[in-house]
């Protein structure tokens, strides 16, 4: 009972962090139900319909269809690459022995002192030098460089706790490095690997400042983040249509937190269990 007692305090929190996370979020699916005048005058109560009409509206106004398509295009290949990188990188550094692989990993380390706003402008020149300006392609290829420091770091701590008697057990059946690699190394960091995944989703799917500079706002390469924004207008803006597109962005972003939210769990508690 005493010990029932002292948690209370925590269980306090969690249910007002639940709540904090919880009615925004039913404020916004609400909404998206609802006009301007409903919004306004009854902003918590269930819509009088389940018309889909606002939907409709804000998918063709702001053209989401294409952006939707470019986000998944971007990110998908963003995380791809993000991964063909930062898996090498994490397992050289991982087995690295002596000052080399411990200053390599502080070098990584350092990309999480740059602010991103302070690598815009130079960002802005590479892209017109290399003639991607105004294109996808470079932000395929700029935005993997953002997530290396955070992948590299977790991958890292992920495969320093797999037993080196694995990898001289694969090197003694005749495994080569790129085979412990792939049958050793990856398969056991699968929690770290789905973390990774899911950190740089949000981040490449939300990403705001770079995709509206680099590429535009060309509805037939601008990302959903950058379209979202037309459907605000300086004359009167349609909440309900808005909040509907803004649910429509985030149907993807639930899918991928479903699918790997049982590794990034896993993940958790691993690194809860090895502290």
């Amino acid at each position: 009972m005493k010990f029932g007692r002292s948690w209370l305090p925590a269980h306090i929190f969690a249910w007002l962090y639940m709540v904090l996370l919880v009615v925004p979020l039913y404020y916004l699916l609400v909404s998206a139900f609802k006009t301007n005048d409903q919004i306004f005058g009854s902003p918590f109560s269930l819509p009088t319909s389940l018309s889909t009409a606002n939907f409709t509206e804000s998918f063709s106004s702001a053209h989401l269809g294409p952006a939707i398509l470019n986000s998944m295009l971007v990110t998908v290949l963003a995380l791809a690459l993000t991964l063909v990188l930062a898996i090498p990188a994490a397992f050289a550094i991982a087995r690295a022995e002596g000052r080399l692989g411990a200053l390599v990993e502080r070098v990584f380390s350092l990309g999480f002192l740059i602010p991103t706003f302070a690598a815009l402008f130079p960002t802005f020149l590479l892209a017109a030098a290399t003639g991607l300006f105004h294109t996808r392609a470079f932000m395929v290829l700029f935005l993997p460089a953002t997530a290396m420091p955070l992948s590299v770091v977790i991958l890292v701590q992920f495969m320093r706790t797999i037993p080196r008697e694995m990898e001289e057990a694969a090197r003694m059946d005749g495994a080569s490095t790129f085979a412990v690699l792939r049958h050793v190394y990856t398969p056991m960091c699968m929690p770290g690997i789905a973390t990774i995944l899911l950190l740089n989703f949000l981040t490449f799917w939300n990403e705001y400042l770079y995709s509206l500079v680099i590429i535009g706002p060309d509805p037939d390469l601008r990302t959903v983040q950058v379209a979202l924004p037309t459907l605000k207008s300086l004359t009167g803006t349609d909440y309900g249509i808005l909040t509907a597109g803004t649910v429509l962005t985030l149907v993807p972003v639930w899918v991928v937190y479903t699918v790997l939210q049982k590794r990034m769990q896993q993940a958790l508690v691993s690194g809860a269990v090895k502290m």
